[in-house]
């Protein structure tokens, strides 16, 4: 199966943090599986570290090269046509306006993606969620 994570699922994965559900821990823990993570979370995690408000086990870039390299993860790169996508999607939430998560919504969708995540306002839109 092919995975794109949420960013709190990559991150509570990387850092072996009990917050993450057994089902996902599994998942990610299939060497069948296909994992990916955005640029988009990328991006997420260097604003929030960088703001004080995400504390790392390790600055970023060794954090990132670690946890790729342990649980091969790719990177799945922000395309312009994930942004057109973006653009033309319907979002039925109206109070759901977190733009990392509709990047990760229109990538999961154009590449026909599990998204890996707690967060129950993926349902919403037309991806699979596993958690």
């Amino acid at each position: 199966m092919r995975m794109l994570l949420d960013t709190h699922a990559f991150i509570w994965f990387a850092e072996a943090d009990d917050r993450l559900s057994q089902a996902a821990t599994d998942l990610l823990s299939d060497p069948e599986n296909s994992l990916y993570l955005s640029c988009a979370s990328t991006w997420e995690i260097a604003i929030k570290t960088g703001m004080g408000k995400l504390l790392l086990s390790a600055p970023l870039g060794n954090f990132l090269a670690r946890a790729f390299a342990e649980y091969s993860i790719l990177a799945m790169p922000v395309l312009l046509e994930d942004c057109i996508l973006y653009e033309g999607l319907s979002f039925p939430q109206s109070d759901h306006k977190d733009p990392f998560d509709r990047m990760i919504i229109s990538q999961a969708i154009r590449n026909d993606l599990v998204i890996i995540s707690a967060d129950e306002a993926f349902d919403a839109y037309p991806v699979r969620r596993m958690w």
